[in-house]
């Protein structure tokens, strides 16, 4: 029987991989949409644009394909990983060969894409570029979810018991937002000229190699005791397990926590592939340019980071006695903070509105990816991967960004560049529309609460 305490290897290896997919996913699902506004798009004309698609669509669509092709991978690795019994493998390679392909992104340009293609047309050149850009993403997409949403997830939920998976979930979730600031902090430079991308992501892509490299010596396959069932154990029949409806009714709370998950997520998509570009071209310029970090913008910051610190251990201690509470109070925080910051593009209240808005999506991350891992029956990890990324990528990854387009479009606020070319940036109605997906949380989540997020520990041989 496998201890609930987590031994410090894996404790370790647990919080590099995570980190460090971290860190791509960020560069993938934030630096990917800068990158296609500020180099792919840089210098071209209105009518060239209107030749081919609005930069926002570019990234709405980008991002809604990279999505469908995490689902698919994530449903036929995963089931194969445990069919095959075999998580490092699958963690490891994909590891490598996911930072090679970011490394390689670099090198989209529309001059080099030009003279691949023997192109001469600037609207057949600027398609090319950006159907070249999201066919690159969606490789890259296949290798991350492969190793990441596929064997990593799986293989975190094989060694963990329900006991560690709060603590654990915590942990991950600040990685995550570590991973976000550390790319944000090195990204700001590809964003503002300093370097280029294409050094950017040949550093992020080796670096991620390396860790995949690293992951074929501390990684270590656990010994999982799966339920048995009449079900076949055919590949192509456990392929399909998760869509069963003998399936749904005998996991019907994981199910409703995947609703939840998946409503939460699709709010934070509406405006999270546009929030850098919101942030350059609409934020900055309306808050003092260059001089934006004022003395009064520092300190509401620093106050903003101390109430959310705060609020996540608040929160954690009151989900360890009602977990149903904790997670109805972290919705609605989340609402509220979303209606605050569509309400102004002042950066004062951007920031206060930004405290309930994360610290909610904090918390209802953290609890419902627990729930999840707490609710899949054990040694059949692999089998609901595939079905927890329709829920917390394709369904957010194809429908926030299309709600964030519109809200975009429809608000019609553009930016002149330093070329004179007018262009459609995000605007603050996302946010409006991502607080009201948000409510819709509410709605699995009644009947989660009262079916009840208590389960028993589960033993491992």
């Amino acid at each position: 029987m496998e201890k609930a305490k987590l031994s410090k290897l894996n404790w370790f290896t647990i919080c590099l991989f995570s980190f460090m997919g971290g860190v791509a996913w960020n560069v993938e699902n934030m630096y990917f949409n800068t990158f296609m506004y500020n180099s792919v798009y840089a210098g071209t004309s209105q009518a060239v644009q209107a030749g081919v698609m609005a930069p926002t669509t570019a990234i709405s669509r980008m991002v809604a394909l990279s999505a469908i092709a995490a689902v698919l991978t994530t449903f036929v690795m995963g089931t194969l990983s445990d069919k095959l019994k075999n998580r490092k493998t699958f963690i490891a390679v994909g590891y490598i060969f996911w930072g090679i392909i970011t490394a390689l992104f670099g090198f989209i340009t529309k001059e080099n894409v030009a003279a691949l293609f023997d192109l001469s047309d600037n609207v057949k050149i600027l398609a090319a570029t950006v159907w070249a850009v999201i066919m690159m993403d969606i490789i890259m997409t296949i290798m991350g979810s492969m190793s990441n949403d596929a064997a990593f997830n799986a293989w975190v939920t094989d060694i963990t018991t329900p006991k560690v998976r709060p603590l654990l979930e915590t942990v991950l979730t600040i990685i995550t937002f570590v991973s976000s600031g550390a790319v944000m902090g090195v990204g700001s430079f590809a964003q503002s000229g300093a370097v280029s991308y294409t050094a950017f992501f040949i550093i992020v892509g080796v670096v991620v190699t390396i860790c995949g490299i690293a992951g074929l010596f501390l990684i270590k396959e656990p010994k999982v005791r799966a339920q048995k069932t009449a079900a076949s154990t055919s590949y192509w029949a456990d392929l399909f397990y998760g869509f069963r409806i003998s399936s749904i009714k005998a996991n019907s709370r994981l199910y409703l926590t995947f609703l939840c998950i998946g409503f939460s997520s699709i709010a934070f998509q509406v405006f999270f592939p546009y929030l850098l570009v919101y942030l350059q071209y609409v934020i900055i310029p309306e808050n003092g340019g260059k001089n934006i970090l004022s003395p009064s913008v520092i300190i509401t910051a620093a106050i903003v980071a101390l109430v959310v610190l705060a609020g996540v251990i608040a929160l954690i201690k009151l989900a360890a006695k009602n977990k149903a509470l904790c997670v109805v109070c972290a919705g609605i925080l989340s609402t509220v903070g979303l209606l605050v910051v569509s309400a102004s593009t002042d950066i004062h209240i951007l920031l206060i509105g930004i405290a309930p808005a994360v610290l909610g999506y904090l918390i209802l991350t953290i609890q419902f990816n627990a729930s999840i891992k707490d609710f899949i029956p054990p040694g059949k990890a692999g089998l609901f991967q595939g079905v927890r990324m329709i829920f917390v990528v394709m369904l957010p990854m194809v429908v926030g960004p299309f709600l964030g387009d519109l809200a975009c479009r429809n608000s019609n606020i553009t930016y002149t560049n330093e070329y004179g070319l007018s262009t459609v940036v995000p605007s603050k109605s996302m946010f409006l529309y991502a607080a009201i997906v948000s409510v819709l949380v509410f709605i699995p989540l009644i009947f989660l609460i009262k079916k009840g997020f208590q389960v028993q520990e589960q033993q491992k041989d």
